[in-house]
């Protein structure tokens, strides 16, 4: 692997441990309820969208391994964030191994389906803010994000926004 390279898969593991970390700040304090909240309109609840960032991560890793990733329907919202999460954690470590891509470059995971992903954990915030329990702000430049640590366990905002409240927009 050329050191270019290393360095693009070095950025793309801080990506996705970045949306580790805005996944679960959106879910963090979750009031009940929160998985199944329909916000009308067609759009995907919590759960939906956690089970389909799920397939879009497995998509991602075909091109690592090969074959098709069987879109997961939405069963147990907590094991279904795991299972998210390990899915993270199975791309980061592909990645950091120097696996081979097939068919897809480094920009293009980021472009399309690392992108994509991203986009919904926004999509999970603003339906928290929808569910009238918002997501408190915080500057994420100070967040502590690791390539190392894409789990469950995110850590505090580390310079959360002191005059937020909810009524903030």
């Amino acid at each position: 692997m050329s050191d270019a390279q290393i360095v693009k898969r070095g950025m793309l593991r801080h990506f996705l441990a970045a949306i580790a970390y805005r996944t679960q700040k959106a879910l963090r304090d979750a009031p009940e309820g929160f998985a199944g909240f329909d916000a009308g309109g067609g759009v995907r609840t919590p759960h939906e969208l956690i089970c389909h960032m799920l397939s879009v991560l497995g998509y991602a890793r075909t091109y690592f391994i090969g074959g098709e990733f069987t879109r997961p329907k939405p069963e147990d919202f907590k094991n279904d964030v795991s299972a998210f999460h390990e899915m993270l954690g199975d791309l980061s470590r592909r990645l950091k191994d120097g696996e081979q891509l097939n068919g897809i470059t480094e920009e293009i995971l980021l472009q399309g389906p690392f992108a994509d992903v991203m986009t919904h954990a926004g999509q999970l915030a603003m339906l928290r803010r929808l569910h009238e329990r918002p997501v408190p702000s915080e500057n994420f430049i100070f967040a502590k994000i690791s390539a190392d640590n894409v789990s469950m366990e995110q850590p505090q905002p580390e310079r959360p926004d002191l005059d937020w409240s909810p009524t903030n927009k």
